[in-house]
């Protein structure tokens, strides 16, 4: 991988971007004028202002929108048109939220914000609370308003992410813990593996599978006949959902990936992008080998392009070279979460979803102990 020639710019997060839309629109809806640029303060109480990209007051309602950038973050929302519109609110009612044209509503228990409410979460929400109060301080005007968060084209958009898999209809989520998006951080990819668990567990679900992939995750539904909430897209982040089904438990986890990935498991990687690691074609051939593969068999896995190619040179010696890989990715992902009474399924997968390794549900306090060798 080539190095970038400059440093990873920093982005700011769908809930930055909302509460300083919040905050101008709200100062224009007391004075008549939006403060442009707008400054807003983060979580740890960085003062960042930020241009607004449009400006409209009609029907007693403030409206401002600012264009989000998330920096060198491969950030589906990049772009996007952030709105919001503040009109004012029942007298002690304080900051009310709304959801407009492409922010979602929750439909399922389980994630930080309730059934039925704008998909809005909590660190979003109280900057913009914070923000409105600082705005109503400075004008002293109340701050009873009404808030409504809005994305056009906002719907397209939530199809590319895992929002309808949690519940989340009609849009987008308002997210951002810090304010700042980190580029290539992945940290909303686990935001939604943690979710998704989250929602499961509220749903009283006793069995999850985390796949990497799309033919893997099709096959596992299929082989246990699992309702939509109870899959985990996992992608390469097997470590971050283990982690966290250590410390927020279900009874049944299966781990489901083709065949490259899955050797990384069995390797011992619990990220299993490629930048952080290979496939390891001479420790194939040694599985192999301890499987009753011949000497020549191991030689051509060594030699092999690829993990499939190998798998595919051992099916031909009929050598079950994918239970054994398993085997080796089952002690690896039960170690992540020793401590539990989980029982623990791994399923490899063929590029055509056939099922070419497998070790059957057992309890992971059966792992060897950490320190020790295989």
């Amino acid at each position: 991988m080539e190095k970038p020639d400059r440093p990873l710019r920093y982005g700011w997060t769908t809930g930055t971007c909302a509460t300083a839309a919040a905050k101008a629109a709200f100062m224009a809806l007391a004075t008549g004028e939006f403060p442009d640029p707008v400054e807003v303060t983060l979580p740890r109480g960085e003062r960042p202002a930020f241009a607004l990209a449009t400006t409209r007051i009609e029907n007693g309602a403030a409206t401002a929108g600012v264009v989000k950038d998330a920096g060198d973050d491969p950030d589906v929302t990049h772009g996007a048109l952030i709105l919001a519109t503040v009109r004012p609110g029942a007298s002690g009612a304080g900051v009310r939220f709304l959801a407009g044209e492409g922010v979602g509503t929750v439909t399922r228990p389980g994630l930080p914000i309730p059934p039925g409410e704008p998909a809005i979460n909590p660190v979003p929400r109280a900057m913009i609370r914070d923000a409105i109060a600082e705005a109503a301080a400075a004008t002293s005007r109340p701050g009873d308003v009404d808030v409504t968060i809005a994305i056009p084209g906002g719907e397209a958009l939530a199809a590319r992410t895992l929002n309808s898999r949690l519940g989340i209809v009609g849009g987008l989520s308002i997210l951002g813990t810090t304010g700042i998006v980190v580029p290539y951080s992945c940290s909303s990819w686990i935001h939604s593996i943690r979710s998704g668990i989250d929602v499961a567990r509220a749903m009283g679900l006793v069995h999850v599978a985390g796949a990497t992939g799309s033919t893997s995750e099709v096959a596992v539904r299929q082989m246990h006949g699992l309702p939509e909430p109870a899959l985990i897209d996992m992608g390469d982040f097997v470590g971050g959902m283990l982690k966290y089904l250590r410390t927020h438990p279900v009874e049944k986890v299966t781990i489901a990936g083709g065949v490259g990935k899955m050797a990384k498991l069995a390797q011992g990687l619990l990220d299993l992008h490629s930048k952080r690691g290979t496939v390891d074609l001479s420790a194939l051939a040694a599985v192999a080998a301890d499987s009753g593969g011949t000497a020549a068999l191991a030689e051509r896995i060594r030699a092999a392009n690829t993990a499939a190619e190998a798998f595919a040179l051992a099916a031909a010696e009929g050598v079950a070279l994918g239970d054994a890989v398993a085997g080796a990715a089952w002690r690896t992902a039960a170690r992540a979460i020793e401590g539990t009474d989980t029982v623990l399924e791994i399923a490899i997968f063929d590029r055509e979803g056939k099922l070419v390794g497998h070790v059957p549900f057992a309890p992971v306090h059966d792992a060897p102990p950490r320190n020790r060798r295989r």
